[in-house]
């Protein structure tokens, strides 16, 4: 085990790097440096201290790329010491060999999380001398050490303290995998990054490429026979949520969670929604958060037993104590009062996440099929009121069209076929997931029937066109009075006729939301 005379240390994460020097500079190694981590350790008075430039004779250069990449440092660690032509090429070259390289990277991926990065910063976070650095010490691991994370600078010290300077062999093998390790993941990282910037006039990447460690390990998928795991892409969304209270959470709880904060984020004003089996079983926007959990749980509240709520401002001890009535598996939230804390604290086994208010997610949305996948943009389409187009001869009043609104911001989230009434704030009937229309019509009405809501006066809202008159002549017979669709159907006129029979105002939106 060669005792260790020189090091490079490099880093960009400067945890615990002043302490790691003094304790190397104490078995009597010499310490070399770039720029930034060299000033730290100056000022921090480290001995036996020389900067990259002073071993090189160039001077750091092109604002910082060129630091590391010269043969007076490559060399060093490169040279393989049992190789005596290669010993003879440092002496005659006046190169002194390096025994241990520390070295972490530019954080590329910090940088690489603001989707709005331009590719001119996204390019300058590559880091360039790091990786060649690492990959110089792993390829040349008999003799040289290579440290990639400050996580390891402890173990090392108090081995170099057993073995009067030396790290053994086995820890030489273990630090070099780790270290390609790192520099793959970089460099995976950079390049799902920038797969990320399409081509001009192309939405998409031409090549996907995932990155996605393991966050969580869960009991079983949405059956007991499947295994599962949750797999984590960033920081944002149910991913990154932090669970304050209750059991372990499941598949199913998770993508119920992702469906529920998907949909109170269409909403500016206070707003909830119930979520079962992936479908909103009520959904509410109103003044106050009580009352928009009222409202929502008046549409089903059959359904909304064992169900996933999401909230989309902070829960209040008024909420909280309507929502304590109720059986409920899940509560995601931007976050609790204290009070409302107090309220659900005798629930064990109710599981409480906070996530941050901003849900919407921009990522790419993929679907698994055999043999590959399928990959498209999220539905990220916000309708305005001037994109609507009347279609009947009777325009919707203002109330209607407010409620139509808000229909549409709803059905958008609930399985196609979908249908959904509504009045003002709040979903008064869910027909969801149906192969034919006028089922999911018929079986919307069944649950507001079942929940002794009225649909006189209530408006409704379809994912996509009417492909017949049925689905509208069912509406307006259980009272529907206004009605909103993509339109575009080869049978609109039709159906535009059986809503001017009935007196029902229709508006076009020219955007379908299926969702399967």
């Amino acid at each position: 085990m060669p005792k260790i005379h020189r090091a490079l240390l490099s880093v960009t994460d400067k945890t615990g790097v002043v302490d790691f020097a003094r304790a190397l500079s104490g078995f009597g190694v010499e310490i070399v440096s770039t720029g930034g981590t060299y000033r730290v350790l100056k000022d921090a008075g480290i001995p036996s201290l020389r900067e990259v430039a002073d071993v090189t004779g160039f001077p750091e250069m092109l604002d910082g790329r060129v630091k590391t990449i010269h043969p007076r440092i490559a060399g060093g660690v490169l040279a393989i010491r049992a190789n005596a032509e290669h010993m003879r090429a440092l002496e005659e070259h006046g190169i002194p060999p390096i025994d241990l390289v520390c070295v972490n990277l530019y954080q590329f991926e910090k940088i690489a999380a603001k989707k709005d990065a331009p590719l001119e910063e996204l390019i300058e976070n590559i880091d360039i001398g790091g990786p060649t650095m690492i990959r110089a010490a792993a390829k040349n691991y008999q003799d040289v050490a290579v440290v990639t994370s400050p996580g390891d600078y402890p173990a090392i010290i108090e081995e170099m303290r057993s073995n009067r300077g030396s790290l053994s062999p086995e820890t030489h093998w273990r630090l070099a995998k780790q270290a390609f390790s790192v520099t793959a993941a970089y460099d995976r990282a950079v390049s799902a990054r920038l797969a990320e910037i399409p081509p001009t006039g192309d939405a998409l990447p031409s090549m996907l490429d995932i990155r996605a460690p393991r966050n969580l390990a869960l009991r079983y998928g949405e059956n007991p026979h499947q295994s599962a795991a949750l797999y984590s892409t960033g920081a944002a969304g149910i991913a990154g949520a932090q669970q304050l209270q209750g059991k372990e959470l499941s598949y199913n709880n998770l993508v119920d969670l992702d469906a529920a904060g998907a949909l109170v984020a269409e909403f500016q004003r206070p707003a909830v929604a119930i979520i079962k089996h992936n479908n909103p079983c009520g959904a509410a926007e109103q003044e106050s958060l009580r009352d928009a959990y009222l409202k929502a749980l008046e549409c089903d509240p059959v359904s909304a037993y064992g169900g996933v709520l999401a909230f989309n401002r902070v829960i209040d001890a008024a909420t909280a104590e309507e929502v304590a009535k109720l059986f409920v598996e899940c509560i995601v939230a931007p976050g609790y009062e204290p009070a409302a804390l107090e309220k659900f604290a005798s629930k064990k086994n109710l599981r409480l996440l906070e996530m941050s208010r901003e849900t919407t997610s921009r990522e790419l949305q993929l679907k698994p099929i055999s043999g590959g996948m399928l990959v498209q943009e999220a539905d990220l389409h916000e309708l305005a009121e001037a994109e609507l187009k009347v279609a009947t001869k009777r325009a919707p009043t203002a109330a209607e069209l407010r409620a139509l609104l808000f229909a549409w911001k709803v059905a958008k989230h609930v399985k196609s076929n979908a249908i959904l009434f509504a009045r003002e704030g709040q979903t008064v009937g869910v027909g969801a997931g149906q192969m034919s229309r006028v089922d999911s019509v018929k079986i919307a009405v069944i649950k507001a029937a079942t929940a002794k809501l009225s649909l006189a006066g209530s408006v409704v809202a379809s994912d996509a066109f009417f492909p017949f008159a049925d689905g509208v002549e069912e509406a307006g017979k259980a009272g529907a009075t206004a009605v909103i669709q993509p339109g575009g159907s080869v049978r609109d006129a039709d159906v535009i006729a059986a809503a001017n029979k009935l007196g029902m105002a229709m508006v076009f939106t020219g955007v379908r939301h299926f969702r399967h």
